[in-house]
């Protein structure tokens, strides 16, 4: 799993997985878009004006949380 920034455009995508095929792409909103490959994975998620969207909860921080053992990640995002 990969996160990326491009500030240029201001767009985030978060890849799930390595490209190996053509993927349609499913506009959820104005803001967010799913990547879906042919067998129906999710490839990845776009995020659109994503210095608003990254600001709006926790302060322009990624947090990364493992549900099984609480343990916490948290990672500040540059250049948002």
């Amino acid at each position: 799993m990969k996160l990326t920034y491009d500030p240029r455009y201001n767009v985030a995508y978060l890849r799930l997985h390595e490209k190996r095929a053509e993927v349609d792409t499913l506009k959820i909103s104005d803001e967010i878009n799913i990547d879906i490959a042919p067998d129906g994975s999710i490839y990845g998620i776009e995020l659109l004006n994503a210095n608003e969207q990254f600001r709006k909860e926790d302060d322009g921080k990624l947090l990364v949380i493992n549900e099984a053992t609480g343990d916490r990640a948290e990672v500040v995002l540059s250049g948002v």
